[in-house]
């Protein structure tokens, strides 16, 4: 049985409402009322009547509503909420199979198959657990599981086939109410994405469907743990503007518009997650991750790609502090991509210990846009046979007081690749080797620090260039081969360099 331990299942004892012993049903000592909806409600496990009323009928507090294998049709909405402690558990062949949009009972366009809890009136302890959704029919998209909870929620285990095509709200959405509350989003996958708008029979949505939303209500601890998602019109999985904090740990995500991860609340981490960006479907401005509205936010040990580019692979905006930790972040196609783009709006940041790879047209690996606080990058490696088209270094940086300290960077992809430019004051380079195609080193800022590292440019020019903007940079202990190309610059200074070639 899917992610349902030994512990999980009840002891010998544990009863259904008719009495019979209910030992295979998971998590059933955890609740004073078990029902088997096939054997004590008698819900139709062949796909024959809806099975919405004999929910409605037995949802309780400290109720397990217990689906055994078998096909069950839903064609309207069950709703239930300012709950304590209810459940709803299958097995590993339970299936739901929605009503298309056309004969599914909408009640003012609530197209949900599980409405549990309510901003207004939450539940508390939720489980819903082994649940296969059967989508692959025609216009049979629809939202499977909407909560607000204060506190223990559990969703584990939904796997959805088939692409939602109806038009309706996107398959998930929850939210923890309290801020002291938890909750965990466990193994629900929705591969197949969702179609835009405009190709389904609903087509009132902007766009079209959001894989995931955990919205604005959300003011306590969102774990998503092992989820997957394929391309959605509005977003993969969208968690950017509650007070609480997301926790993304592990899972794939792809091809989503705006971002397949778009992440903001409080003290937020994306962990050993993988994100994709491979297929555009003919539309522009898909970001692999783009995190927001957040004071902290930490992206750690994640596998970033965007290999058919429209967006960047990680895109920062108002955020207090970011750190981005152990991750490999890739960027290649025909084109201009950028992989980690800093915005004004972004305060701190710092990058450490990471790999970007870079193989497209054109592009930075890291952009630092001008802003008020500092950035640091280290201890990253930077490769890949890009190209020079629009943007053509490994690291540009348009922020004062940024530091550079032991980078590995080497951009020999095309004729004109470079490692590094610095358009900004009081920049620290320290340690490590920058190896370009042309001069890998382009200063045009103020009071730039350079102090021991190894620059040199394959096609022999020289490993540093300053610019007629460059003004009070001091050079220290440094092998920079071929010298320096000064083209006007002032108040130069240093001591104890190598210029051989």
């Amino acid at each position: 049985m899917k992610g349902v331990s030994a512990a999980g299942l009840c002891a010998i004892g544990a009863r259904t409402m008719s009495g019979r012993a209910s030992a295979q049903i998971p998590y059933a000592d955890d609740y004073d009322t078990v029902v088997n909806l096939v054997e004590d409600g008698g819900a139709d496990p062949n796909n024959g009547d809806s099975i919405t009323p004999v929910l409605r009928e037995y949802a309780d507090d400290d109720t397990l509503l217990y689906l055994p294998s078998g096909r069950y049709y839903m064609d309207e909405q069950f709703r239930h909420t300012g709950f304590d402690n209810f459940g709803i558990v299958g097995e590993d062949d339970t299936t739901i199979v929605p009503a298309n949009y056309f004969d599914f009972n909408d009640r003012d366009w609530n197209y949900r198959l599980f409405r549990l809890g309510i901003s207004y009136n939450p539940g508390r302890n939720l489980r819903v657990e082994n649940l296969n959704i059967d989508q692959t029919a025609d216009d049979t998209g629809i939202r499977v599981i909407e909560t607000a909870v204060d506190d223990g929620l559990t969703v584990r285990d939904i796997d959805i086939e088939g692409k939602h095509d109806s038009g309706t709200w996107g398959p998930g959405r929850f939210v923890i109410t309290d801020s002291n509350g938890t909750g965990v989003v466990e193994r629900f996958h929705a591969p197949d994405g969702g179609a835009w708008e405009k190709n389904t029979p609903g087509d009132r949505l902007w766009r079209g469907p959001t894989g995931i939303i955990c919205n604005h209500y959300n003011r306590g601890r969102m774990t998503f743990k092992d989820c997957s998602l394929g391309g959605f019109p509005d977003n993969g999985l969208y968690a950017a503007n509650g007070s609480g904090k997301i926790v993304i740990d592990g899972g794939h995500y792809e091809n989503s518009q705006t971002a397949s991860l778009r992440i903001g609340g409080e003290e937020s981490i994306i962990k050993n997650a993988t994100v994709s960006v491979n297929e555009s479907d003919g539309k522009s401005n898909q970001h692999a991750i783009r995190v927001e509205n957040t004071n902290y936010i930490r992206i750690v040990d994640c596998d970033v790609e965007v290999t058919d580019p429209n967006g960047h692979a990680i895109k920062s905006m108002d955020v207090g502090l970011l750190s981005v930790d152990g991750s490999t972040v890739r960027t290649a196609g025909d084109d201009v991509v950028h992989a980690l783009v800093l915005q004004g709006r972004t305060d701190k940041a710092r990058i450490k210990n990471s790999t970007f790879v870079h193989d497209a047209d054109g592009g930075f690996s890291i952009w630092i846009h001008d802003g008020d606080d500092q950035v640091f990058v280290e201890n990253s490696k930077f490769t890949g046979d890009g190209g020079h088209v629009s943007a053509r270094a490994a690291i540009r940086c348009d922020r004062d007081d940024c530091e550079f300290r032991n980078l590995d960077v080497e951009q020999t992809g095309s004729s004109r690749r470079r490692s590094l430019e610095i358009t900004s004051d009081d920049c620290l380079v320290y340690d490590g080797s920058y190896i370009g195609e042309m001069t890998p080193i382009i200063d045009a800022g103020s009071s730039t620090w350079i102090q021991s590292i190894y620059s040199e440019a394959v096609n022999g020019s020289a490993g540093l260039r300053l610019t007629d903007s460059s003004r009070d940079v001091y050079i220290k202990k440094n092998t920079i081969v071929n010298g320096i190309d000064d083209r006007g610059s002032y108040g130069l200074a240093g001591w104890g360099n190598d210029f051989s070639a």
